[in-house]
C-alpha cells in the first residue's frame, strides 16, 4: 500500500461503496480522504486535516455568503414574495394557452434569483402554482413537470449557491460567474416557453387559456410587487455596480427580507425560528460536503489520480469537443443519482484540471457544468426535483411527472448544445463589463 496511485484508486472505489451504503457524501469523502492520506504520508499529518479543513471552512468569509443567501430565500418566502411573483407573472401571461405554465416558469426564474436553490424553488411553487393549474383543468403531468423543470432555474439564475461553491472551490470570481449565467438563464426561460408552446400545440386540452387581465389590473399587481423589486434591485444592483461585495450583498438581502417580512406582519417567533432552523440545517449540510470534498481533494492530489486521468484522456487523442460531450453525458447520469452540489464536488478534482488542460475557459465550464447537472435533477431514475414534487403533491404518480418533464428535458438538451457550441453566449457579458 505504498503506491500512491494504487491507494488513490482503492480510495475512489471505497468512497463510492460508502455512498452506496447510504453514508452521507461529505462524511464518505472525509473518511476516505483521511485514511488514504494516512497510507500515503502517515496518519499523523492525515489526522491533522480533521482540524485544519473544518476550521478553514468555518473561517472562510466566502462561504459565509452561502448561509446569508439561504436565509434571504427563507425569509423572502415567509414574507410572501413568492406568491406575489406568481400573481405578477400570471397577470401578463395567464390569458394564453399554457399561460399558467408560462407564469410558473417566470415565477420560478424570479424566485430562483432570490432563493438560489432548485429544490426550494420547486417545493415553493408546488404549494403556490400546482393547485391553481389543476383547478383550471391543466394536465397534472404537464403542470408538475413544469414546476420540476422550472425549479432548476434556481441554480442558474444568479445568485446561486452552487455557483458560489464552484467559484470558491476553483478560485474563480463569483461576480464573473454570476454575470456569465445571466444570458444562459434567460435562454432557459426562452427554451422552456418554446417547450410549452410545442406541448400545447400537440395537445391543446393540456393547458387551456385563462382570463385576460386588463392593463389597470396588471399595473396594480406590478405595484404590489414593489418588495420583490426592491430586494432584487438591492442585491443584484449592489453586486454588479460594485457597491457591495457578494458577501455584503447577501447580508443586505437577508436584512431587507427580514424587514419586509416584519413590515408585512408575516413573521412571528415560530416562523422566524423555522427560517433560522432551515437555514442552519442546509448550511450545515453544505459545509459538511465542502469539508469532506476539501479533504478528499487533498488526498486525490497526493495520489496523482487527477493528473493520471488527464493524461489518460489526452492520450486517447479524441477531439476536445468529443471529450466535452462525453463529460456532459457523464454529468447527466451523475445528476440523476446525486444532488447538484454532491455531483459537482465529487468530480471537480478530476474534471476541472482536464478542462483547463484542454484550453477551455473555467467560467464557461462553470455555467455548462451547473446547467448539465441541473438537467439530471429532472431525469430518471431519480431526478430529485421530481421526487420532491411527488412527495408534496397528492394523487400524482412518478410516471405522470416524468412524462410531464419530457418537453422541458428536450429544451434543456437543446440549450446545452447551444451553450457548448457558442461559448460567447456565456462569456460576452462579463467581458463586455470588464470582469474578464
Amino acid at each position: 500500500m505504498t503506491d500512491p496511485f494504487l491507494v488513490g484508486s482503492l480510495g475512489l472505489l471505497a468512497m463510492f461503496a460508502l455512498i452506496l451504503l447510504q453514508v452521507p457524501i461529505g462524511i464518505a469523502m472525509g473518511v476516505v480522504g483521511v485514511v488514504g492520506t494516512g497510507f500515503i504520508i502517515g496518519f499523523g499529518p492525515a489526522l491533522s486535516l480533521l482540524g485544519t479543513e473544518p476550521s478553514s471552512a468555518l473561517a472562510s468569509e466566502g462561504l459565509a455568503v452561502v448561509a446569508m443567501f439561504l436565509l434571504m430565500g427563507n425569509l423572502a418566502h415567509a414574507g410572501g414574495l413568492s406568491s406575489e411573483l406568481y400573481r405578477l407573472a400570471y397577470s401578463f401571461l395567464g390569458h394564453r394557452k399554457g399561460g399558467l405554465i408560462f407564469a410558473t416558469i417566470g415565477a420560478c426564474a424570479g424566485f430562483g434569483a432570490i432563493c438560489g436553490s432548485s429544490v426550494a424553488t420547486a417545493a415553493t411553487m408546488v404549494r403556490i402554482a400546482l393547485p391553481q393549474m389543476l383547478a383550471r383543468g391543466y394536465s397534472p403531468g404537464l403542470a408538475a413537470g413544469a414546476i420540476a423543470s422550472g425549479g432548476t432555474l434556481g441554480m442558474i439564475v444568479p445568485p446561486s449557491v452552487v455557483m458560489i461553491l464552484y467559484a470558491i472551490l476553483t478560485e474563480n470570481s463569483i461576480i464573473t460567474l454570476f454575470l456569465a449565467a445571466i444570458i444562459p438563464g434567460l435562454l432557459a426561460v426562452v427554451f422552456y416557453f418554446g417547450a410549452v408552446a410545442v406541448a400545447v400545440k400537440i395537445n391543446p386540452d393540456a393547458a387551456p387559456a385563462g382570463q385576460r387581465s386588463n392593463w389597470s389590473e396588471r399595473w396594480m399587481v406590478t405595484k404590489q410587487n414593489w418588495a420583490v423589486m426592491l430586494l432584487a434591485f438591492a442585491v443584484s444592483g449592489g453586486i454588479y455596480s460594485g457597491i457591495f461585495t457578494v458577501t455584503e450583498a447577501a447580508s443586505v438581502g437577508a436584512t431587507i427580507a427580514l424587514c419586509l417580512a416584519l413590515f408585512r406582519k408575516r413573521l412571528n417567533v415560530r416562523t422566524f425560528l423555522g427560517c433560522l432552523g432551515d437555514t442552519a440545517s442546509n448550511t450545515g449540510l453544505i459545509f459538511v460536503i465542502i469539508i469532506g470534498a476539501s479533504i478528499f481533494s487533498y488526498f486525490a492530489t497526493l495520489s496523482g489520480l487527477p493528473a493520471a486521468a488527464v493524461s489518460w484522456i489526452e492520450g486517447l487523442g479524441l477531439p476536445s469537443l468529443v471529450v466535452i460531450f462525453c463529460l456532459l453525458l457523464f454529468y447527466i447520469l451523475m445528476g440523476a443519482i446525486f444532488d447538484t452540489i454532491a455531483a459537482m464536488v465529487l468530480t471537480l478534482p478530476f474534471v476541472y484540471p482536464l478542462i483547463i488542460n484542454m484550453g477551455y475557459d473555467p467560467i464557461w465550464w462553470g455555467v455548462v457544468n451547473i446547467v448539465v447537472i441541473e438537467l439530471g435533477m429532472i431525469t430518471p431514475p431519480i431526478g430529485i426535483n421530481v421526487f420532491v414534487i411527488h412527495a408534496m403533491a397528492d394523487n400524482l404518480t412518478m410516471r405522470q411527472i416524468f412524462k410531464g418533464v419530457v418537453p422541458f428535458v428536450i429544451g434543456d438538451l437543446l440549450r446545452l448544445i447551444v451553450l457548448v457550441l457558442i461559448p460567447g453566449l456565456s462569456l460576452w457579458l462579463p467581458r463586455t463589463l470588464g470582469w474578464m
